[in-house]
């Protein structure tokens, strides 16, 4: 099936609060559209709406055909208590729910009724069929199997349909997550961050599905290259200024387009600036000159002298016609809004005296994690390296880190981390700030020399306000707490900063100031991204993979 999408004039919000409005979009065939804009500018709650999960608050959305199939695969990957990796996928895809709804069908087909809304039962279950022969639900069975294998998804011996998804890392749990998107047959796809925690291999395979769908797709990504080689267009909610504009071509055609954009409305606005400055100059010279005028000719003019005096008032009506007329200019100006500034996370990461020239040593070291194994590794980390790490999702990238940081102590083999260090840390799971304390009171617990105000002001700078502050940690974004986390690292003196998957969750804004916070860093680094920009980015000068348990230096 062919579908198109088509929203007008959409409002969405939440509470009282709208984020965008007016917005107008329609996906068809073909369409990819990347969805860009700063946390909190309404990106997922856009993508809810065109799914038909929640209401806008204006404006309508309309499919074409009118039962096609939308699937919205939100940002984080939910696991439900006791859900097995066939039930996760049979979800995802839904192909779980369309053989539920033929279930009923077929039930209320046998006893009428079941039937609701005197609907005809033969026609319910009809469309039921042809909804649940459209998901792939048919045949979901013999293909899980097939698509889990060529993803390298092996959970030690036990079938998927036994393995459940919280006992899952966090890697395995993206490759379900991508394995369910690549068994669905939607016909329209509302992908919500799908690149977060995909190794390159994933995503890879993720935009070889993107750019082969004949349906269309809106998504969500901070990926950078993701964007670049898989959008056709660009939908930019822009919170600042309150707008949203559809930009056509690819994601580095958007950027031209609009820095060419901002370029023109700040050039209009300083024209305007500029004449109107102008003219309010030279009708307050009119205005003086008009005063003065009048005042002289008050104290010059003998009162019988009543031809000076006429030429006297006609001299002051002129200047006061010529101070109107300046006014009726002003008046008649094209009023241009100055574009808003953005909020921008600008920050420094916090140094800390120099660590021993040797950071950390591994001697034929070998770790365990269940029925992995790591190594043997031997590697030595200077002070002041930079370091990047690559490889795919379970080679041991984690398990490398924390035995270089001293968290897990090897097996066999030793492990010894040098003095002086100071370790500034963003795990993938971001689980240095959890909990139900309010996100305030867990950063003051961390930073214990900080006073309360100076912890609120730091974490203002970080776009975190009243309203997260005094909130539990656990009910903040991913991407909120991943700011929290770079806030830490401003307040902390380090000299060892380990970032594993740093990009996961963060705006587009906020690498780059990610990026450019790394440029001024002067200590040791160690980075773990599939960000292929970042690792383009930032400098560093040795790389290491890491792949089946063995580390290798490129």
């Amino acid at each position: 099936m062919t579908a198109t999408l088509v929203a007008r004039g959409v409002a969405g919000g939440y509470g009282h609060r709208t984020l965008f409005d007016d917005l107008d979009l329609t996906v068809a065939p073909g369409d990819v559209v990347g969805v860009v804009g700063a946390n909190g500018a309404g990106k997922s709650t856009l993508l809810r709406l065109l799914a038909g999960i929640d209401e806008p608050q204006a404006g309508t959305i309309t499919l074409a055909p009118s039962d096609a199939f939308v699937g919205w695969l939100p940002q984080e990957h939910e696991r439900v208590a006791g859900e097995s990796v066939v039930g996760y996928i049979g979800r995802r895809t839904g192909c779980a729910a369309a053989t539920k709804e033929m279930d009923a069908a077929a039930a209320a087909l046998g006893d009428p009724s079941l039937a609701g809304n005197g609907a005809d039962p033969a026609d319910v279950y009809s469309a039921a069929l042809e909804r649940w022969l459209a998901s792939g639900a048919a045949d979901i069975d013999e293909r899980i199997p097939a698509v889990l294998a060529d993803l390298g998804l092996v959970f030690e011996g036990a079938r998927a349909e036994d393995t459940l998804m919280t006992s899952l890392s966090g890697g395995q749990a993206a490759r379900v997550g991508l394995a369910a998107l690549l068994l669905s047959r939607f016909d329209i796809a509302l992908l919500d961050e799908p690149t977060n925690d995909l190794d390159l291999d994933g995503l890879e395979r993720l935009e070889a599905f993107v750019r082969g769908l004949r349906g269309g797709v809106v998504l969500v990504s901070h990926d950078r290259e993701f964007l670049s080689r898989s959008v056709t267009r660009v939908l930019e909610l822009d919170l600042a200024q309150n707008s949203n504009r559809v930009y056509g071509g690819g994601y580095d055609s958007y950027l031209e387009e609009r820095a060419t954009v901002r370029r023109h409305a700040r050039e209009k606005y300083d024209e305007f600036a500029d004449k109107k400055a102008d003219l309010v100059s030279r009708a307050r010279v009119q205005r003086e000159w008009s005063s003065q005028g009048v005042r002289n000719a008050m104290k010059k003019s003998p009162d019988n002298d009543k031809i000076r005096r006429k030429a006297s008032a006609e001299s002051s009506e002129k200047q006061a016609q010529k101070v109107r007329q300046m006014e009726s200019r002003i008046a008649q100006l094209d009023e241009v809004e100055e574009p808003r500034k953005e909020w921008q996370l600008e920050f420094t990461i916090g140094s800390a005296p120099r660590s021993s020239s040797v950071v950390s040593t591994l001697r034929n070291a070998v770790l365990r994690q269940g029925s992995f194994t790591l190594g043997p590794v031997s590697l030595q980390v200077n002070a002041g390296e930079r370091i990047g790490i690559t490889g795919p999702n379970g080679a041991g990238k984690s398990t490398l880190l924390r035995a270089l940081l001293g968290q897990q102590h090897p097996d066999e083999g030793t492990a010894s981390l040098g003095s002086s260090i100071r370790i500034g840390e963003i795990d993938q799971a971001r689980s240095l700030l959890t909990g139900t304390a309010p996100l305030a009171a867990a950063f003051e617990a961390l930073v214990p020399e900080m006073a309360s105000g100076e912890v609120r002001t730091l974490l203002a700078k970080f776009g975190l306000r009243v309203d997260h502050v005094d909130r539990p940690v656990d009910e903040l974004s991913p991407g909120e707490r991943t700011r929290a986390a770079l806030a830490l690292l401003q307040a902390r003196g380090i000299n060892l900063l380990v970032l594993d998957e740093p990009t996961n969750h963060l705006d587009l804004p906020a690498i780059e100031q990610l990026e450019q916070a790394l440029e001024s860093y002067r200590g040791t680094l160690l980075l773990v991204t599939h960000d292929r920009r970042m690792l383009d980015t930032v400098n560093t000068d040795r790389r290491w993979r890491v792949e089946a348990g063995q580390v290798t230096e490129l």
